[in-house]
């Protein structure tokens, strides 16, 4: 079914938008594309520098220019639970190519943190931006200029934004993303909520913390809740960079393995050397993007997209806005019920039928374009299935069931969980922020309440501690933002507003900082651009004044005399402890040309 008239519309009106942006860019693709995605441009010098390290018959293949040459970029490491599988995946893609006829080389890593470990701490204040230096360290590889295709391994919440930054900057080569998998199963995600909230009110140890963490957490693989490592993963798939059906495979697994040998194979089939070439730069377009917020929407997704994904769209000349998401967001149902939008993880849903199903229901109901391309071909149609392996090793797909056989987990279209997204923009004297309101009930998507003032985190996490928040509030966590401490995540503010809202309070959050892919209950409007330290009217605030935020009406407003409010000084904050430490004093520059949330947050401009 061809796309209903109100996606076809903000799809119309976002190419009309980006036509002078993406036309320059296509351009440089076109360019890059005729001097040679191969090594042909390079001398005897450059190119035994480049195969020095690899066996006789990869040099020989290599130094006739005869065959595709896959550049692997890499974010293994040891540490990360979701890429620790990557470690054996270059050996594997080697023989792959190999049995293709191709050669493959790891071309680079990148760097993968874990907002898991760091929430809270100081090396937090990196993670925002490592997504640039993730982009960056991948164009470092890539620009040895040896390859035909790029095959990319990531899965966590910088890393994919990242590496796709990085394979739209170079547009002109074929991109395969080529995911690790979700852990098995763990503890619920309902029980792990209720430890938290119990820890937090003091009622049971860090032992029992640590234990209940340990549980969830507990082996190679994505975390398994849908926060924005798996909305990642989902969005990979519905843009057409995944193999069908490869988000959400176990690691570890024979069809995890076939998956990655049949990617590898793609990758070398869909260059300029074949007659399928398929760049990444063109694949990608703005329908490609508007899938991959429709996909988001149905899924509950993560709050960290309304800035990734407009980062990655600038890097392919594509000029998408809040208000695109926002309005997309009105219109495509939630499909979905994943954590912390309900009970079910990234398993579950799989077994539901998963995105296959997701993708089948939003195609025929005209919420998605049908007529992209992707790595595996024409049509997005294709990746309405359910990934099978077969005897001989191979990967099948089968097409899936009308109903899905766990409707609480995915609905049907016309028996949505809600009509909307759940993902707004809010707008008003305070500026634009952002809210998710798919796990919010309703009788809270409207709060209005005196502010109390916080300059960080663990100023509110001491007053809740100190028993001085057992009343209506909304909390403003402010000069939190890029340019002030590079936009941490502010999620250990959710379970005391959390445990506060249980008690039967009216909170909320209102801040510049970020929130995790998790955001849950409590109503929290996050990404407020301007920011603090930018001129921001959240910098006005002061304890006491009346704030009204209205999920329904899409408002965020200080009811304080409009005169008053303006002629207010901006309040300060001391941010020198914050600038130095876990290697934040290398950041300074970041910080200092960061954009604006509504923009990226990105220290890339254009």
């Amino acid at each position: 079914m061809a796309a209903t008239a109100s996606v076809l519309s903000i799809t119309k009106r976002l190419i009309e938008r980006s036509k002078p942006t993406r036309e320059i860019y296509l351009q440089h693709i076109h360019e890059a594309a005729a001097d040679g995605p191969n090594r042909g441009v390079l001398s005897c010098g450059n190119l035994a520098h480049g195969f020095a390290a690899c066996g006789t018959g990869d040099k020989q293949a290599l130094a006739g220019d005869r065959v595709a040459n896959l550049g692997i970029i890499t974010s293994y490491n040891d540490m990360l639970s979701a890429h620790q599988p990557f470690e054996h995946f270059p050996e594997l893609i080697r023989k792959a190519a190999a049995e293709a006829g191709g050669v493959a080389q790891v071309a680079g890593g990148v760097p993968a943190m874990c907002d898991g470990v760091t929430q809270g701490q100081p090396g937090m204040d990196l993670s925002l931006f490592s997504r640039d230096v993730i982009a960056m360290s991948a164009a470092v590889g890539l620009s040895h200029n040896m390859f035909d295709a790029a095959a990319y391994l990531g899965v966590c919440d910088k890393i994919v934004p990242g590496l796709l930054i990085a394979a739209l900057t170079f547009g002109h080569l074929p991109a395969v993303f080529i995911p690790a998998g979700p852990m098995t199963t763990g503890l619920s995600n309902d029980e792990k909520v209720r430890i938290r909230q119990l820890y937090a009110e003091g009622k049971v140890g860090r032992d029992a913390l640590l234990e209940a963490e340990s549980k969830s957490y507990h082996g190679p693989g994505t975390c398994t809740f849908y926060g924005t490592a798996n909305s990642n993963q989902m969005l990979m798939e519905i843009m057409g960079f995944h193999l069908p059906g490869a988000s959400f495979i176990n690691p570890g697994t024979p069809l995890r393995d076939a998956l990655t040998r049949e990617a590898t194979k793609r990758a070398l089939a869909i260059t300029a050397m074949g007659n399928d070439y398929t760049p990444a730069g063109v694949m990608c377009d703005e329908r490609s993007v508007i899938n991959g917020i429709v996909g988001l929407h149905a899924t509950g997704g993560s709050t960290n997209h309304t800035m990734h994904l407009v980062a990655m769209a600038r890097a392919a000349g594509i000029k998408l806005t809040w208000e695109d998401i926002s309005e997309l967001s009105d219109v495509v149902p939630l499909l979905a019920r994943v954590y912390p939008n309900g009970p079910a993880d990234v398993n579950h849903f799989h077994a539901a039928g998963g995105l296959g199903y997701l993708i089948s229901q939003l195609l025929a109901n005209g919420m998605l374009h049908d007529d992209v391309r992707t790595v595996w071909g024409e049509g997005l149609a294709a990746y309405a299935i359910e990934p099978k392996l077969n005897d001989d090793g191979s990967v099948s797909r089968e097409s899936l069931p009308a109903i899905s056989p766990s409707p609480k987990i995915l609905a049907q279209f016309e028996k949505p969980f809600q009509p909307n997204g759940g993902l707004k923009m809010l707008v008003g004297n305070l500026g634009k922020s952002v809210i998710k309101i798919s796990a919010v009930k309703k009788e809270r998507h409207i709060v209005e309440a005196p502010a109390i003032i916080f300059q960080s985190q663990q100023a509110l996490l001491d007053a809740f501690n100190g028993d001085e928040l057992n009343k209506d509030f909304i909390a403003v966590v402010r000069f939190q933002g890029p340019k002030a401490m590079g936009m941490p995540e502010l999620h250990k503010l959710t379970p005391p507003l959390g445990v506060l809202q249980d008690r039967g309070f009216n909170v909320a959050l209102v801040t510049d900082g970020r929130m995790s892919g998790a955001s849950g209950k409590v109503p929290a409007a996050i990404h407020v651009t301007p920011e603090a330290l930018d001129g921001g009217a959240i910098a006005k605030l002061r304890d006491g004044d009346l704030i009204r935020l209205d999920a329904i009406g899409g408002t965020l407003e200080v009811l304080v005399d409009a005169k008053e409010f303006t002629a207010r000084p901006d309040a300060t904050a001391d941010l020198s402890g914050s600038g130095y430490g876990m290697g934040r004093e290398l950041f300074a520059n970041f910080r200092a040309i960061a954009g604006p949330a509504d923009e990226g947050a990105s220290v890339f401009h254009g």
